[in-house]
């Protein structure tokens, strides 16, 4: 195992922790969100369900 094969191994093990620790929380709180906005916007413009 060489030098170059060690500091890529490496360079994939930060890239995984960061997408796993970081990323992928981020991204999902901000899907939560953005769904969350838009059910609220919604129910704003038409009025909450069964409001029939």
């Amino acid at each position: 195992m060489n030098i170059d094969s060690k500091t890529e191994k490496s360079l994939e093990l930060k890239i995984f922790i960061f997408l796993t620790v970081f990323l992928a929380p981020i991204l999902s709180a901000i899907l939560v969100s953005a769904l969350g906005f838009t059910i609220w916007f919604s129910q704003i413009l038409s009025g909450p369900p069964g409001a029939g």
